[in-house]
């Protein structure tokens, strides 16, 4: 089972977005998916029409008392499971550090996954904190969208030294540019500069488009409901050199 994680710092430079696209991807390839929903915000559970609820709450999930198999509801989307958000996660931090070695507690907390999913996919919130150092300890590789600016580019920078002085266990990076808006220089150059320059940063970049906008009213992946969109095409390119980063090149028989 890998882990794959759409973290950054920053809010609103398209975690969600990708996580749901490329879970949906990666389940359309064959392989058995869990999306957990991390952030209290819900808006991955809102896009799968679940309700953001899970009993018990974070609280419950973090100490072991609500079996993750019970927390876990079906989509629309044939191998695609979600956990749902839950509005208490806004203090998963808190209940994370009255755990015993309380870094590792998600990675702890999945490995009993690993015989029924493939792939999970973890939507963060953003910011810096003892659930962001779990997801670093638990992923696989961290999925990073960028707006192409230089403070977008330097918290890339100061996140990738953050990774590197971790004891152990340490995730790939790889980086993408996102909301890409080519009328403006300093996007362009960024985007079609740093790719050649650095191997964590990915050479697909998704532009500003309207159809990644309304996944909100169609409530659905665009991968899915509009898999011929300009927009899913980026995706599933974006999905490509993302499954090559996590070492599953090819995808499963569909059942």
């Amino acid at each position: 089972m890998k882990v794959l994680a759409t973290y950054n710092i920053k809010g609103g430079v398209g975690k969600t977005a990708t996580a749901v696209n490329l879970a949906y991807l990666a389940a359309a390839d064959g392989y058995r998916v869990l999306l957990w929903d991390l952030d209290p915000q819900a808006a991955a559970t809102f896009l799968f029409r679940i309700r953001p609820r899970v009993k018990g709450g974070g609280k419950a999930l973090i100490a072991g008392k609500r079996p993750m198999d019970d927390a876990i509801k079906a989509t629309d989307f044939d191998n695609l499971d979600l956990l749902p958000a839950d509005f208490t996660y806004r203090n998963l931090d808190l209940h994370l550090d009255n755990e015993r070695k309380s870094a590792t507690r998600l990675r702890n907390l999945l490995s009993p996954l690993q015989h029924e999913f493939d792939l999970v996919v973890l939507d963060c919130p953003p910011g810096i904190s003892l659930l962001s150092e779990n997801v670093l300890r638990a992923a696989d590789l961290l999925l990073i969208p960028l707006i192409p600016t230089t403070l977008s580019v330097r918290t890339l920078d100061q996140l990738t030294e953050f990774v590197a002085d971790m004891d152990r266990r340490r995730p790939a990076i790889l980086a993408f540019f996102s909301m890409v808006d080519r009328r403006k220089r300093l996007h362009r150059e960024i985007a079609e500069e740093l790719p050649g320059k650095r191997d964590d940063v990915a050479v697909t970049a998704i532009p500003t488009l309207s159809a990644v906008e309304r996944m909100s009213v169609q409530r659905a992946p665009v991968t899915a409901a509009a898999p011929r969109s300009q927009a899913a095409g980026y995706y599933r390119e974006l999905w490509r050199e993302t499954r090559t980063k996590l070492g599953i090149n090819q995808a499963l028989p569909r059942n």
